[in-house]
């Protein structure tokens, strides 16, 4: 079969012209639209891309360098101790400064998606404004610490688990954000992930500067719902854990007591220490509420249920009860002080009464 050669004489219409013309401007213009749509996607993802690369070169070297070792087998304690040993997140100079750690990463924020999610992901960030505004903070005084390398994670979390959250539903389900799921996973690391990492450092370095200087507040963190095998509540990395594994090797410390005031259960770090006689775990927590962990309520040593409603008045009573008990109880080295803000008056999730300050005519309390 013989195809015609299309061409165009001056016998052909004037119309037929103007058609192809009509044709070569409109490829034109989607060849064009297309180049922008690809510059635009480059420079997006070109940092992003870069940041992902050196980053498995960098795992890469170091599984090369381990591999040219004398294959020895290594059991979970000795290998958990290694990579504590060999992490950077105590590395931050804080010697001219005050123990307060906050990165501007921290918050998180991609289109307003955040919003959809009752937990408030960017008072981070307004807490630390508020407080330089008041002249309580300068911000060249802040801690700004390092993000939690997959070797950190790995001190509490299983490969399974870090390897699920590669896959954005896993983490839409965490972080109980629907759309999330609907994003390409390195969005979701670079804008969901990276800030939860960088807030697990703060946590970890908190603990080193808490021990050289008598206290230390990581102004993010306290993924208290996360445990090495699990991760939900708006909880994707277990920092609590991670702080306290660290803290027993680097700071060569025996005895941590966390007290975990925010008002849904700790159910993570209850399920990661429920059997470690090194840990003392006081939680006071609304039972009518989120996450409903019976299996993780029985690692809590002791245990302050306090029912929706409850007022300022009647929580300082049973706090100040529970803290006495705790402190006969249990000769702690280290304090680790879970400081939930959920449990205001007003506040969306916890369901309790609490006044920030005052209790009463001419007396003021923190809660």
């Amino acid at each position: 079969m013989t195809i015609p050669l299309l061409t165009l004489s001056h016998q052909q219409p004037f119309w037929k012209f103007r058609t192809h013309r009509v044709i070569a401007n409109t490829t034109e213009s989607t060849r064009n639209l297309c180049k922008s749509t690809l510059y635009l996607f480059l420079a997006l993802a070109t940092p992003f891309i870069a940041y992902r690369c050196f980053n498995s070169f960098t795992m890469f070297w170091s599984s090369s360098s381990s591999s040219s070792q004398p294959a020895t087998k290594i059991d979970a304690e000795s290998l958990r101790r290694q990579r504590i040993n060999s992490s950077k997140l105590y590395q931050p100079d804080a010697s001219s400064k005050v123990p307060v750690i906050y990165s501007s990463y921290y918050d998180i924020s991609f289109l307003g998606i955040e919003k959809l999610h009752p937990f408030d992901s960017s008072k981070w960030g307004r807490i630390c404004r508020f407080l330089m505004s008041e002249g309580y903070l300068e911000k060249k005084s802040i801690v700004d610490p390092l993000e939690a390398s997959r070797d950190d994670l790995l001190v509490v979390h299983t490969e399974a688990y870090l390897n699920s959250l590669n896959n954005s539903v896993n983490v839409a389900r965490i972080t109980e954000v629907p759309p999330v799921a609907m994003l390409p996973n390195w969005l979701v690391q670079m804008k969901v992930l990276y800030p939860f990492r960088r807030q697990v450092g703060g946590t970890v370095l908190a603990a080193k500067l808490a021990m050289d200087r008598g206290w230390a507040i990581n102004v993010g963190g306290g993924f208290h719902h996360c445990s090495g095998g699990r991760g939900g509540g708006f909880c994707a990395y277990a920092d609590i854990s991670l702080c306290i594994h660290f803290a027993f090797v680097r700071l060569n410390i025996s005895r941590v007591m966390i007290i975990d005031l925010d008002a849904h259960q700790g159910n993570g770090h209850e399920m990661d220490f429920g059997n470690d006689e090194r840990v003392y775990i006081l939680d006071m927590y609304n039972p009518g509420i989120y996450p409903f962990d019976m299996t993780a309520r029985n690692y809590i040593n002791q245990k302050v249920e306090v029912v929706t409603g409850t007022a300022t008045v009647d929580y300082l009573d049973q706090l100040d009860k529970a803290l006495a008990v705790a402190g006969s109880n249990f000769a702690p080295e280290l304090i680790v002080y879970n400081a939930g803000t959920d449990i205001l008056d007003g506040d969306p999730l916890g369901g309790l009464k609490n006044c920030p300050f005052n209790d009463g005519p001419g007396e003021w309390r923190a809660a």
